[in-house]
């Protein structure tokens, strides 16, 4: 790729958390049966009037804020018409010349770059409903069956620059879109429910070149390991056409997960015509700065400034603050975790290991763990007092996410409590130094890496509950080491 530069730009919609839709007062609720959550509004009967969902309009705006934006005082909603069947008004509302935010930007780190990543503009629009295709994919399809429950649940597009150099910064740019936009709850990003989409536009040009090559849109990319994958090929079949003297055709592609390539849609040969204009029934949109501004003072901390803030509050390392701050209900675990008990480094190592091994196992998130953070800090309080070793204490963890049960419940139920009375464990040492001679001798010897050998012996005797370190401490008096 020495020769080429790869061009990518995003166009991602991100269903805001509304209650109501975003001009009518049906439900956004996901599940619901099919076609149950309409009225004329949303499915552009003859005669019904859009009434704008507030609440919309102050969600996008926080997206702005979250993602560097002006925020326009004066912004249009526009019909944009087109025929396709999950649109039965046969326009969509939206916003084109004169969008609610514009101008912004995302820094994202891949390596050791820093890649600004520009907001041409984020915009209010309603969604379109659902089609549902019986066959494996749209392209083999016998028939398609439609919901409009999605109809008209509100929407915000944010539409990137042309500024992401590859297929991993393409994926590490979506990951902190949906990082901004759950911490400021502007949407709860849940791709599997398709609240978060993206397409993506991708070209090659000459290295050095300022000139843009031929673009092509990919859909169907439905988790950020189809970002990346789609377009890693995409790269390579254009490079590939390139470079034989051939042209690259401007297209819609279609991802498929199953073969991993791309499969043209339709030409793009010439621009769609949506025949844009003002929406009759609604009035253009006057923002007050001093709402603007209020908003503003309610965004929460966002993640960049979190993750400082633990390096800086609690000493943690740049990967750990990173980790932990992933996602707003990860680092609010952390956070109350932490004020039951004050060990930041002992919170962060079980909340970045076990913890979200076993949350990852059950399919959960932080804000659903079985094992809230005060039952969390219960466990790491008897790891502290020498109650229980580290070892014991992550099968209790496990039996915790199983239960619900508290830590101390489960510790004497059965009754996995810590040895550390000296008679007890010197009866157990006596035994394991009779039948390990060979280890023994090497330790006289001055080979002392042998006492792990040993003191590995006693832990397996006991079934986990010695004190580890005072059964090393035990060994090395006892062989005068």
């Amino acid at each position: 790729m020495a020769d080429w530069e790869v061009v990518i730009g995003l166009e991602v919609h991100a269903e805001l958390l509304t209650k109501a839709k975003v001009f009518c007062g049906c439900s956004t609720e996901f599940g619901a049966a099919p076609n149950s959550q309409v009225c004329p509004v949303c499915l552009g009967l003859p005669g019904a009037l859009p009434l704008l969902n507030k609440r919309a309009v102050e969600l996008a705006v926080k997206a702005g804020l979250a993602l560097n934006c002006r925020i326009n005082q004066f912004s249009v909603f526009d019909r944009k018409q087109y025929f396709y069947p999950d649109l039965s008004k046969a326009y969509q509302i939206s916003q084109n010349a004169l969008p609610l935010c514009s101008d912004g930007h995302v820094d994202v780190v891949a390596g050791d770059t820093v890649r600004r990543v520009g907001i041409n503009r984020v915009h209010l629009e309603e969604e379109a409903g659902k089609s549902l295709h019986a066959g494996e994919d749209i392209m083999s399809a016998a028939y398609s069956l439609l919901d409009y429950n999605r109809a008209g649940i509100g929407l915000i597009e944010i539409v990137t620059e042309p500024d992401i150099r590859s297929p991993e910064e393409a994926r590490l740019f979506l990951e902190k879109l949906r990082q901004l936009l759950q911490y400021a709850e502007v949407s709860d990003c849940k791709m599997e429910e398709g609240s978060l989409r993206c397409d993506a536009n991708i070209s090659l040009r000459p290295m050095g070149s300022s000139t843009f090559g031929v673009k092509c849109e990919i859909k169907n990319l439905n988790s950020f390991r189809a970002v990346q994958r789609a377009l890693e090929f995409e790269v390579e079949r254009q490079r590939a056409l390139l470079e034989a003297g051939e042209v690259v055709v401007p297209e819609t592609r279609h991802w498929d997960e199953t073969q991993g390539m791309t499969f043209s849609m339709r030409s793009k040969e010439e621009a769609a015509d949506y025949r844009y204009f003002p929406d009759p029934n609604l009035y253009p949109l006057e923002v007050d700065p001093s709402w603007v501004e209020a908003i503003r003072a309610e965004l929460p901390e966002l993640p960049d400034a979190r993750r400082d803030r633990f390096m800086d509050a609690y000493g943690l390392s740049r990967y750990a603050a990173e980790v932990l701050t992933s996602s707003r209900d990860l680092a609010d675990y952390f956070e109350e975790c932490l004020g039951e008990i004050n060990d930041p480094k002992l919170v962060s190592n079980w909340v970045m290991g076990e913890v979200q091994r076993w949350l990852k196992a059950h399919g959960l998130e932080a804000a659903s763990s079985p094992v809230s953070p005060k039952d969390l800090a219960g466990l790491l309080r008897l790891v502290q007092e020498n109650a229980v070793s580290n070892i014991v204490a992550k099968d209790v963890l496990e039996e915790m996410f199983a239960t619900g049960k508290p830590a101390d419940v489960i510790v004497e139920e059965k009754g996995l409590r810590q040895i550390s009375d000296d008679a007890a464990l010197e009866a157990m040492i006596a035994e394991v130094l009779e039948a390990n001679p060979g280890p023994v001798a090497d330790v006289k010897d001055g080979k002392t890496k042998a006492i792990g050998f040993l003191v590995g012996q006693v832990m397996k005797a006991s079934q986990g509950k010695a004190n580890p370190q005072k059964v090393n401490e035990l060994i090395r008096q006892k062989l005068q080491v």
